[in-house]
C-alpha cells in the first residue's frame, strides 16, 4: 500500500500546484488574476517537481498512466502493478483537485464565467478538431515518455534526482506544445479533476464537456506507446 499511497499523493501534488495555478490566473478576484500562460506553465513544472520529489524514493513517481504504459512497455516495470499505480494516480487527482476547489471556494463563487471554471479542472482545445487534438497529445506525451524512459531507473520509474529534469521537460512542453490543447499529457490529470467538476456543487458551472474528455485519455496512451517502441527499438 505505501506504493498507492506514494502514487496518490504524488499526483495530488501535482493536481494542488497546476489546478492551483490555473485558479489563481483564471478565477475573479485573485491576487494573480490575469497572470498569463508562462505562470500557470510555471506552476504545473513546480507541481511535478513537487509530486516526483515526494512519491520517487518509493513508487519510482510516475504519477500519470501514460508513464506507466510507457515503463511496461519499455520492460521496465510489471505489468501487474500497472492497475494498482493507474487506480491511485486517478483517486490522487481527484483529491488534488476538491483540494483546489476548497482553497478557491470563494473565488468560484465569485466568477460567472463557466468556462474559466471548468478550465481550472482540466483541459479543452482552443480550436475544437478532435483528431488534431488527439495529434497533439500525442506528440507531447510522446516527447514527455521518451524522456521520462531515459531517466527512469530499471524496473521503478523516476529516481528522486530526476525531479528537477522532468519538471523542467514539462515545463518546456507547457510553453511550446501547450498551445493548442493545454498540455493534458496524463490522463488521470484530465479526468480525474473532470470527475470532481462534474460531482462539486460549484454554483453556475456548465457541463463537464464529456465529449472531450476521451482526447486527453487516448492522446496520452498513444503518444507514450509510441515513444516506448521507438526507446525499445533504440536500446536494442
Amino acid at each position: 500500500m505505501n506504493v498507492f499511497f506514494a502514487e496518490f499523493f504524488g499526483t495530488a501534488m501535482i493536481i494542488v500546484f497546476g489546478g492551483g495555478v490555473v485558479a489563481n490566473v483564471l478565477l475573479n478576484k485573485t491576487k494573480g488574476n490575469n497572470g498569463g500562460w508562462i505562470v500557470i506553465t510555471f506552476g504545473w513544472a513546480v507541481g511535478v517537481f513537487t509530486g516526483v520529489l515526494i512519491a520517487a524514493p518509493i513508487s519510482g513517481a510516475h504519477l500519470n498512466p501514460a508513464v506507466t504504459l510507457a515503463l511496461v512497455l519499455a520492460n521496465k516495470f510489471s505489468l501487474s502493478l500497472l492497475p494498482l499505480y493507474i487506480s491511485a494516480q486517478l483517486l490522487g487527482a481527484m483529491f488534488g483537485a476538491a483540494l483546489v476547489w476548497l482553497a478557491y471556494k470563494k473565488h468560484f463563487d465569485a466568477t460567472d464565467d463557466g468556462d474559466l471554471k471548468l478550465a481550472v479542472f482540466c483541459t479543452a482545445p482552443n480550436i475544437r478538431s478532435y483528431w488534431y487534438n488527439v495529434l497533439t497529445e500525442v506528440i507531447g506525451t510522446y516527447v514527455l515518455a521518451l524522456a521520462v524512459l531515459y531517466m527512469a531507473e530499471p524496473e521503478v520509474g523516476l529516481g528522486s534526482l530526476n525531479a528537477l529534469p522532468v519538471a523542467i521537460v514539462v515545463l518546456g512542453l507547457g510553453l511550446s506544445l501547450g498551445g493548442p490543447t493545454g498540455y493534458a499529457i496524463n490522463p488521470a490529470r484530465d479526468l480525474g479533476p473532470r470527475i470532481m467538476h462534474f460531482f462539486l456543487p460549484i454554483p453556475l458551472k456548465r457541463d463537464s464537456d464529456w465529449k472531450y474528455s476521451w482526447v486527453p485519455v487516448l492522446g496520452p496512451m498513444v503518444g507514450a506507446a509510441l515513444a516506448a517502441v521507438m526507446y525499445t527499438l533504440f536500446q536494442g
